[in-house]
């Protein structure tokens, strides 16, 4: 096995800059620190931190639905007015109160997010600025490829930080090509100082029931040792006709708090299972969008299901260094395994008539990551500097197999769905799908270094820095495993933030950022005959972002608003050859507000405003079009009122407007613009000496009919269609 190779100079770089850290961090220190008496050791307050850092987790913003800061990679935890970018991190609290399921319920509550799916499979997808964010690339605790691809439990987390834009610099390169329109950082839970044992259990439309445990204690003096443990299991049909899901969750967090040092460890199993699921469907070049189906009809094929099992875990350190310095280091690993029978629908005729044809896969992911890095403060006169430093990699290996039915498929329709029996799938195969080989191998690696300046009292901040990547990417022939020509190169994403403040409560900022995206594999996912150039690795790409941007905190209210363009790279089939043809521009405005305007509500929401356009594409033949699946416009209006006179009693709903998009490169195909209004309660009481909390949520209360996405993928305008009203009923009582 090929294993991750470092030039000295890639290797020296950042171990000298650690140790001048050092150095510089000491020599502060002995500066500007005179000797005082030995003083008494102080009590250690022990807070949660999901992230090991000496000051815990950003404290919650006024209402308790979002924090006031979050993690920047290097940079570390920064308050959102100090930040030179747009983030929005959403809480534990707005994660129960709203029964979110996965990642997808809770990033819907952000104007600039919208949820697509996978391509042919059922894999979660977050539509960023425009851009298609895979659930591959979430990092867990600021590492990415360690949790589930497909599907991940809300009962996993503590926060869900969502990074607005492009983010090369911050974590590094994505493993599986995001890092254009944003990234997605969950935090783990970690042992609160009070004991907990708490248990849910719920039911969902269509028979769903829901049951899940978290028990947390803290032990040894003064509560330095921490331990949590989730446990969670669904099971039955969802609201979908026939659909089934399964989900079983595992989850250990542990942590310690010395003096000067904190450690934290994750374990968790996650095994999904999805049968019946409704599939995605494509609609024919040359017909128009038909309209969506009955919310909650379902055209898939009984034969069909997806399952993904996963173990994941990770180590995370940090340590204060002389001077005020610290030092972290934090490793992981993953293996998935995903089995799948899956059968898309590609419509023919306006009354709903289709083709299905069926494809099966085996994958199997391991991912190895980690980083080490340094932090210091620093004078040098009046300027105030934060330098830090970091070296990380990521090795992922995947293992594949494919097997095919014959293209000709077999007749359905969306409206008046047809079963069939499964075909046979031996007409096209790629490897064996008992034994499925090595496919792919990337290996990320990368230095960054960054300092944040702070001038006139840290009323300017400017954050300059730069990372030296390199990627390393191997293709490998199905069946055989036999090396192709594979690629090894490096690029350096430098950033530029500026933050202005030029009065309390109100920050200007402006940004320059770049993304650094491995290159693809030319693929159809299943869809045609073979390509001219079917599993070809292409060089990696850079896309380029420019922003400003204002923020505003009156205390218990905040808002935000940013303009930004970004230029990406257009990839797509073009004469039976995947290729990279012109580029897709994203330009936008977005809104944000949250927090409490008044005593008893609290407000979460925002506007998002797209224009897109293709440029330099092959011929010319779509300039100045509109890209794949990027509404106009995207509105989102959460409240959450406390009910006067019923203690602990609070309504909920949130209205959710997408714009039209297109669903083709010409934009011939269109799809509408749609709106869902959500609402639900809240009740914590005591009852029987215990403490309860009961909730009650209705998604899409008036049952609307409507694709809610397209694409996803390069240049394949595949819908997904809405999810239909979905009543959800839960109940937690802590012992």
């Amino acid at each position: 096995m090929n294993q991750p190779r470092f030039s000295p100079t890639f290797a020296l770089t950042p171990l000298a800059f650690g140790a001048a850290l050092l150095v510089a961090a000491q020599a502060n220190a002995q500066t500007t620190a005179p000797e005082t008496p030995e003083q008494p050791i102080q009590t250690v307050v022990v807070t949660a931190s999901a992230d090991a850092s000496a000051q815990g987790l950003p404290k919650d913003y006024a209402g308790g639905q979002v924090a006031r800061g979050g993690r920047l990679g290097l940079l570390g935890n920064v308050d959102f007015m100090d930040a030179p970018f747009n983030t929005t991190n959403f809480t534990h609290a707005l994660i129960q109160d709203q029964q979110a399921r996965s990642v997808a319920d809770v990033v819907q509550n952000d104007p600039s997010v919208r949820v697509a799916r996978g391509f042919g499979n059922y894999q979660e997808l977050y539509v960023i600025r425009g851009f298609a964010v895979n659930s591959d690339d979430l990092a867990y605790n600021g590492l990415y490829g360690l949790l589930p691809r497909q599907f991940v439990a809300s009962e996993l987390l503590e926060r869900v930080e969502v990074f607005r834009g492009a983010n090369s610099f911050v974590n590094g390169a994505a493993p599986g090509n995001g890092g254009i329109g944003g990234m997605i950082n969950l935090l783990p839970k970690r042992a609160p100082n009070k004991p907990l044992n708490q248990v849910t259990l719920g039911v969902e439309s269509g028979g769903q029931a829901y049951a899940a445990a978290d028990v947390a204690r803290r032990f040894g003096p003064e509560g330095r040792a921490g331990l949590r443990i989730n446990a969670v299991r669904r099971d039955g049909e969802t609201a979908i006709e026939g659909e089934e899901r399964e989900l079983g969750v595992f989850s250990i967090g542990a942590d310690y708090r010395g003096r000067d040092f904190r450690v934290s460890a994750d374990a968790g199993y996650q095994n999904h299972k999805l049968m019946n699921a409704r599939p995605s469907v494509t609609v024919n070049a040359g017909l128009p969008i038909i309209a969506a189906p009955d919310a909650d009809s379902n055209w898939a094929q009984p034969w069909t299901e997806s399952k993904e099992r996963d173990v994941f875990g990770t180590l995370r350190a940090e340590v204060d260094l002389p001077g005020g310095a610290v030092a972290w280091a934090a490793l992981g690993a993953r293996k998935g395994n995903e089995s799948n029978v899956l059968s898309s629908a590609t419509v023919t005729a306006l009354d709903g008539g289709a083709v299905m044809t069926r494809f099966d896969n085996v994958r199997v992911d391991r991912v190895r990551t980690g980083e080490i890095g340094a932090r210091t403060e620093l004078r040098t006169g009046l300027v105030k500097h934060n330098v830090a430093a970091t070296v990380s990699a990521n090795y992922n290996e995947q293992y594949n197999a494919y097997a095919m039915s014959d293209f000709a498929g077999f007749a359905t329709n969306i409206y008046r769905p047809i079963v069939s029996a499964a075909p046979s799938n031996t007409f096209f195969t790629g490897g064996n799908l008992a034994n499925p080989v090595r496919i792919q191998r990337t290996i990320l690696s990368s230095a960054a270094i960054a300092d944040t300046l702070a001038f006139a009292d840290d009323k300017v901040l400017l954050t300059l820095g730069l990372r030296h990547q390199r990627i390393r990417d191997a293709a490998f022939a199905y069946g055989t495993g036999a090396p192709t020509p594979d690629y090894d190169s490096t690029a350096n994403t430098p950033v530029i933030g500026l933050v202005y403040k030029p009065i309390p409560g109100l920050s200007l900022y402006a940004n320059y950022i770049e993304a650094l995206q491995k290159g693809v594999v030319a693929s159809n996912g299943g869809f045609g005959p073979r390509l001219n150039n079917q599993g070809a690795v292409f060089a990696p790409y850079v896309s380029r972002q420019k922003e400003v941007g204002v923020k505003v905190d009156a205390g218990k209210f905040g808002a935000s608003a940013a303009l930004f363009t970004t230029g990406q790279p257009q990839t797509y089939v073009s004469n039976n050859t995947f290729g990279l043809f012109g580029e897709q521009r994203n330009r936008g405005l977005e809104l944000s507000v949250f927090g409490m305007p008044a005593k008893g509500l609290r407000l979460l929401g925002g506007a998002t405003l797209l224009e897109t356009q293709q440029r330099r594409t092959n011929g010319g033949l779509t300039d100045g079009r509109e890209a794949i699946g990027v509404p106009e416009i995207q509105l989102n209006l959460g409240a959450d009122w406390d009910v006067p006179g019923v203690p602990g009693l609070a309504l909920n709903a949130r209205a959710v407007h997408t714009g039209t998009q297109f669903a083709d490169a010409a934009n011939l195909q269109k799809l509408p613009s749609w709106n869902r209004l959500d609402i639900g309660a809240t009740w914590a009481t005591r009852l029987l000496e215990r403490d309860v909390t009961l909730r009650a949520r209705i998604d899409n209360v008036a049952d609307k009919n409507y694709w809610a996405s397209s694409g996803g993928y390069p240049n394949f305008g595949y819908l997904v269609a809405g999810a239909p009203r979905t009543i959800t009923v839960s109940g937690s009582v802590d012992f």
